[in-house]
């Protein structure tokens, strides 16, 4: 089955010219140029994933994403200004997957998604009946979900992948290279504050709902899920 991509970019030329790469490349693409049109697409049909620009007409990208995420999980990778630290901190907190520097390798774009794709194609083609308890954090590996005292935490599909990496792997430090390769399928370069942003996400959702602390920083070394 092919996998759908919304691309959400008011550069009409570029728009065209990915759609053609990736329809090469066996995936339905389909395309909105302002902000309005394509968050209107991505509530209305279930993508397996949306290629977000950050500078869009009607609503930015970041407006988007916010709207989004109070309605769908969807994976999103939002496309940056290079070397605007500002852009990509704040999509990570809005609660984008990823993000790629405009302008891009489209070599590199298609490893970020066929990575994401994957991730996908694993959720819907396995249903171990694997559950993680530790304290009051419960995580379900069927339905890849999790809950703290009983109430449950929005994730993305990022932020669950973290927390399932980190919980199986309790009581061991993990270091943020290993999470980057295992959760967004690519090394961490240096700068890039992802696994620190996405790590932060899943704090502040379990805070929200709990005052245990299941995961410290380790400086230098990464970070750890506490058993006790």
């Amino acid at each position: 089955m092919k996998h759908s991509i919304l691309l959400i970019d008011d550069d009409q030329e570029l728009c065209s010219l990915l759609k053609e790469y990736f329809t090469a490349e066996g995936f339905e693409v389909a395309m909105a140029h302002t902000g309005t049109e394509g968050l209107k697409l991505a509530l209305k049909q279930n993508f397996d994933l949306i290629l977000l620009d950050v500078m869009l007409p009607e609503m930015d990208g970041f407006e988007v994403l916010k709207a989004l995420r109070v309605q769908k999980m969807t994976p999103v990778i939002m496309l940056t200004a290079k070397g605007d630290d500002f852009d990509r901190i704040f999509g990570l907190e809005l609660g984008a997957d990823d993000y790629i520097p405009k302008p891009f390798n489209h070599r590199e774009l298609l490893a970020r998604v066929k990575a994401i794709t994957r991730r996908v194609d694993h959720y819907k083609q396995h249903s171990p009946d694997d559950t993680f308890t530790i304290h009051q954090l419960r995580l379900d590996v069927a339905s890849r979900s999790a809950t703290v005292n009983g109430e449950m935490l929005s994730l993305t599909g990022t932020e669950y992948e973290v927390l399932h990496l980190l919980v199986r792997t309790a009581g061991e430090v993990v270091d943020k290279q290993t999470i980057s390769r295992q959760v967004l399928g690519r090394p961490l370069v240096p700068y890039d504050r992802s696994i620190d942003m996405h790590v932060s996400n899943v704090r502040k959702k379990i805070a929200a709902l709990s005052e245990h602390t299941y995961i410290k920083t380790i400086r230098g070394a990464g970070y750890i899920f506490l058993k006790a």
